[in-house]
Order: C-alpha cells, then structure tokens, then sequence
C-alpha cells in the first residue's frame, strides 16, 4: 500500500513540476504578447521593410563594416524568438551584401545586395553587434567562407534548428575576430547538429546541446543558460541580466561582445 502511495505522489508531484516547468517558459512570450511590442496579424506582403537607419551610409563609408543584426521573427514565432542575419560592407563598397537563411527558398542560405538594416516584416531590427575598418576587413575572408561551408544549406527546420539563428551562429564560431553572444532568444543557436560540444559564439566557454532541444553553456560572454525544449532560462552577470524564453536579456538587453563593439545598448521590449 505504502509502494502505491509513493507513486501516487512522485506522479502528483512530477505533474506539478512540469506544469510549473511550461509556465515559467511561457511567461515571457505571454508577456510579448500582452504588452503589444510584437504585432501577431501583420501581413508580410504590406509589412514594413524599411531601413532603421543604424548602418552607416555606404556611399560615404569606405571602411570595411560588419553587422550582426536581429529582429523579432514574423508572425507568432516572434513572441518566442529573434531572426539574426549579418550585413557585410567591404572596404570601398558603395553596397551592402546581406546573409541570412531564410526557409522558404532552397538553398536556404540567402546572399543579396541589400539594405543592411531592414525591418524584418514589420519588427524593427537591433544591432547585436559591429566591427569596422580593419577590424571587419579582417574577418571579411574567414567570414565568407564560412558562409561557403554552411553545413546546413539544404536544411531548415524552424525549431530546433537548423535555422536563421543557426547559421549566423555558425558563421561566427567559424570567424575568428566575430566573438558575438547572440541574445538568449536566437532560438536555434544553440543546434550543433549531430554534435553534442561546441565554441561559443562569444569566444571561451563551453557548451553542450542534444538537437538545440536541451543544453547547457557557460561563458564570460554568454554568461549561464539553460536550453529546455529550445528556450533559454539564465543569468548574465557580466551586464548584468536575467535570460528569459522570449524576453532575452532582460532588463538591459546590452549585446555582450568579445571583439565586436554593439552601436547602440539593445533596449529589451519593455
């Protein structure tokens, strides 16, 4: 009688546990939602692709410049991730080349001249991150073939990955000199594929992930975060900020970069 009991309440008890588990990894994209700083119904033939003006005019730059940028993904995956992608100056271009994947086309991988800072249907882009002159003409190389080497270029699953935010994160742990920390919400950075150990977009560290569905990182970048079912629960001491499914960094949002200096402060949604 007593053997059934103590099921009774390791069932009782593991139920109150995962209910508990699903509330707190739902709270922050409940609260995009409820506060209104992402639009759910927006139509991406009328949405706005507008530039945001945070990328300096090429035509009147002629140092090299490299941009990590992100924006909240479209429609309702918005109110759990961002969209990353990278913009790509060289040294006495009067254009921009954008790469990102995208999941509708195939191959996925997407390399235009472009607006570097377009809206993403509707949401407004952050910059993550920045290097210019020498610095981004350093990179430029190892960063473009990276982009050649995509190991996923035929491939897209929206979650866990491989996705956008899978290869701008891999386009930065194959760029020495881009040390990025993505926001916790990239979600499906964290998607090593058949790998379970890998570098940190932020430079030192260490990471472990089963498919981007579980895992653990840590980082003087990066901080601490725990992956659950693609989400990102953490702390960040070195801004500091709690890391929230939805949220990000919160409540500075600041982009933590090794060797890539953010142009502004990522002020979170709220």
């Amino acid at each position: 009688m007593s053997i059934a009991k103590n099921i009774v309440r390791f069932i009782k008890w593991s139920a109150v546990v995962v209910v508990a588990l699903l509330l707190l990894l739902l709270a922050g994209p409940l609260a995009v939602s409820l506060s209104g700083a992402h639009q759910y119904d927006s139509n991406w033939r009328t949405a706005s692709r507008d530039s945001a003006g945070l990328a300096p005019a090429p035509e009147v730059t002629p140092e090299a410049v490299v941009q990590v940028y992100g924006a909240r993904a479209f429609n309702w995956r918005g109110y759990f991730a961002l969209h990353t992608w990278i913009s790509v100056k060289q040294s006495d271009a009067d254009y921009y080349t954008v790469y990102e994947v995208t999941g509708w086309r195939r191959p996925v991988v997407n390399a235009r001249r472009d607006v570097p800072d377009r809206a993403w249907y509707g949401a407004a882009p952050r910059l993550i991150a920045e290097l210019r002159g020498d610095a981004a003409e350093a990179v430029i190389p190892d960063l473009l073939q990276a982009v050649e080497d995509y190991p996923f270029s035929d491939r897209y699953v929206a979650w866990p990955g491989p996705n956008s935010n899978t290869f701008v994160a891999w386009i930065i742990r194959e760029t020495p000199g881009l040390e990025v920390a993505l926001p916790s919400h990239a979600v499906g950075k964290d998607y090593l594929g058949q790998t379970v150990q890998g570098s940190l977009p932020g430079g030192s560290g260490f990471q472990f992930s089963l498919g981007g569905v579980a895992g653990i990182l840590a980082g003087p970048a990066e901080g601490f975060e725990l992956n659950l079912l693609g989400l990102v629960l953490g702390v960040n001491p070195r801004v500091p900020a709690l890391k929230l499914p939805g949220l990000g960094d919160w409540p500075s949002g600041q982009a933590s970069a090794a060797g890539a200096q953010p142009e502004r402060d990522l002020a979170s949604d709220f």
